[in-house]
């Protein structure tokens, strides 16, 4: 990796301008945040391949799909559902498998944060004890500087008084100088004090600064590298539940491969036919026509040994004779 770049770009001019670190632990929140962005959109579509997922599984189970077909396009449905049921189970273990990443970005994202808080902490507190002294300083440079001014109009006037005044009042006015002098080397001192206590302060503020620099930057590199790495297993994923789909089509063609037109209305045929003679034709009949040929039947005598019944026999007596009514010696008329 190149050398980085965070610890030669985020300075300011002003002591206590945290503006630099500022912008830096921003990006880093926006980052975080943009983690949790996507962690939730995991979430979001685990819900709905799950959703999916068990839609497909009970539309196999609750739409019928050419249940009354036959044979092999019978076969080939049947392996269709079965093969839209198994992408139904998919999707469900897809779900599954991006709510256990969208836990590991969480996992990441809070493990990051955890190693900034301490971080943070030392810059938080190196902040606060620059910033303090950094106002002792100020102020003892301002006490200094009040005591300069002191000590130089004590200075000019005794200069200004010294053959004016009475020789009490100039006993007082070097008094006053030399007390003005005292407190001018007080004031120096403190102020000396305070700027060597605030350089130590700041040099150990500009290396705690470059060394959270450097972290930070390697935290942001991780950052990206996992989230990259982490977006582009997803579309993995995607792209294997793509594979996994068309392959369970795929059985689902070679079925329908099989599927033959023929055997199917050879099979319909056999299973469910009727009879192989159709009715004879209907035709025309004349009814009149017809009268007249049942009439001329009637009429038309039966060819000789051709009938049902032979001839009636001849009885053997007239109508007035007793034995009128015998027949081949049986009689009609009982005694």
């Amino acid at each position: 990796m190149k050398e980085t770049l965070f610890k030669g770009n985020f300075w300011s001019t002003d002591l206590t301008s945290t503006a630099g670190y500022d912008s830096i632990i921003q990006h880093l929140n926006d980052g975080r945040k943009n983690c949790k962005e996507f962690e939730d959109f995991l979430k979001e579509r685990a819900t709905i391949e799950e959703k999916y997922g068990k839609e497909l599984i009970n539309l196999t189970k609750k739409k019928p799909c050419g249940q009354t077909e036959l044979n092999t396009l019978k076969r080939a449905l049947e392996v269709f559902k079965q093969q839209v049921d198994g992408v139904g189970q998919s999707h469900i273990q897809l779900a599954q498998t991006l709510r256990e990443e969208a836990r590991k970005m969480e996992d990441f994202r809070e493990k990051q944060k955890l190693h900034r808080k301490k971080m943070e902490l030392i810059m938080d507190a190196i902040h606060k004890n620059r910033n303090l002294q950094y106002k002792k300083t100020v102020e003892a440079k301002r006490l200094y500087e009040q005591r300069c001014r002191d000590k130089d109009e004590a200075e000019q006037a005794v200069h200004r008084n010294a053959n004016l005044v009475t020789q009490k009042q100039q006993e007082k006015l070097f008094v006053k100088l030399a007390q003005s002098k005292t407190a001018l080397e007080d004031s120096d001192r403190l102020y000396q004090l305070n700027v060597g206590a605030l350089e130590k302060i700041r040099e150990e503020w500009q290396n705690e600064h470059t060394k959270a620099c450097e972290f930070l930057e390697t935290q942001e590199s991780e950052r990206i590298n996992y989230f990259r790495n982490a977006l582009w297993l997803h579309l993995n994923q995607l792209s294997q539940e793509c594979v996994r789909s068309d392959e369970r089509y795929e059985e689902t063609r070679r079925s329908l491969e099989m599927c033959s037109i023929e055997k199917d209305i050879e099979f319909f045929v056999n299973f469910r036919k009727t009879g192989s003679v159709p009715p004879a034709p209907v035709v025309y009949e004349n009814y009149y026509n017809t009268q007249r040929n049942a009439t001329s039947a009637r009429n038309q005598a039966p060819a000789p040994g051709k009938g049902r019944r032979g001839p009636l026999p001849i009885p053997a007596s007239g109508p007035g004779d007793p034995d009128y009514a015998t027949i081949d010696g049986y009689s009609l008329i009982h005694h």
